[in-house]
């Protein structure tokens, strides 16, 4: 008896958690707030991330790998459309969804409609988490986890967890892997240990300097932003202890019009992207980074798909 006891004790689970949402639900923010180091983009602007960020979270008895998908949404573009068949496709793949649901919000039709896409996936168990709880008081909280719990029984399925957390507060967030942890297949590690994400540096490198582009400028502007790093080379003949790459990357936006909200009065702003973005660039890679930018336009590219491929969609 307690060698079977010892053993269900030793079992070690891995497997995928993907969370989802109607965009700035905060999934990128809890993503970062678990994996304890930023591998998934965060901006008040929605729609902001475009890849399927794996962000690893490594326990002694478990490996917690989160999938951060684009926010479901009512396509306008084609790149639009993309998106969507993005989050559907991982949705299907993976053995625990998380259901983000920002705790300052009521209901609205995008968690009903997504809450109803979700009611199709029968076999996958569903959490519910409410995040940005520090925004709001005990009242509000405990209304909107009421209003959820009804939302899956309109629906007909039973959320495995209802979860309160917030990730800037660092309330609950540790709570949030212990839930989702014993919903994962017994398995060895699926990554080694100290790997953080599998997404490659360059795609990385590229999210970062898109970030930092985004903040402050138009509202126009954000879905109209691709950066492409189209190389990352040590520069040549430096001392072993100063090292310095040379990274290049070109940050594209679909109208000439837009060149100079991006750039500034006399590159003011683009010279703020590079200081913004480096700082994390050199964080993320562990080396002095020389960030050589340019902004280029490809024109209406969210609606080409030659264009769409060239930028990585």
């Amino acid at each position: 008896m307690s060698a079977r006891n010892q053993d269900s004790e030793a079992v070690h689970r891995a497997g995928f958690a993907c969370f989802v949402g109607r965009p700035n639900a905060g999934k990128s923010t809890l993503t970062n707030a678990l994996v304890g180091q930023k591998v998934a983009i965060t901006s008040n602007r929605p729609q902001t991330t475009r890849h399927t960020v794996r962000g690893i979270v490594h326990r002694p008895d478990a490996q917690l790998i989160l999938v951060d998908t684009p926010g479901l949404h009512k396509p306008r573009t084609l790149l639009g459309e993309r998106l969507n068949d993005v989050v559907r496709t991982t949705w299907a793949e993976v053995d625990v969804i998380g259901f983000c649901l920002p705790a300052d919000q009521k209901l609205g039709p995008g968690d009903r409609f997504i809450a109803k896409e979700l009611a199709g996936i029968k076999k996958t168990p569903k959490v519910a988490i409410v995040t940005k709880t520090d925004l709001v008081d005990s009242k509000t909280l405990a209304e909107q986890l009421i209003a959820i719990d009804q939302l899956g029984k309109e629906l007909g399925f039973e959320w495995q967890e209802i979860v309160p957390v917030s990730a800037v507060g660092g309330r609950q967030v540790q709570l949030v892997a212990d839930l989702l942890i014993p919903l994962l297949p017994e398995s060895p590690p699926l990554y080694p240990e100290g790997d953080l994400t599998d997404e490659p540096e360059m795609v990385m490198v590229a999210e970062l300097i898109r970030e930092a582009a985004l903040e402050g400028v138009r509202d126009e502007l954000p879905h109209s932003i691709a950066v492409v790093v189209e190389e990352m080379i040590p520069r040549e003949n430096r001392p072993a202890d100063k090292p310095l790459l040379d990274i290049h990357a070109n940050v594209y936006i679909e109208r000439p019009s837009q060149k100079g909200i991006i750039i500034g009065p006399k590159g003011s702003r683009l010279k703020e992207v590079g200081m913004k973005s480096r700082k994390h660039i050199e964080a993320l890679l562990g080396t002095p980074v020389f960030l050589d930018l340019h902004v280029k336009v490809a024109k209406d590219w969210q609606r080409d798909p030659k264009q769409l491929r060239k930028l990585g969609f």
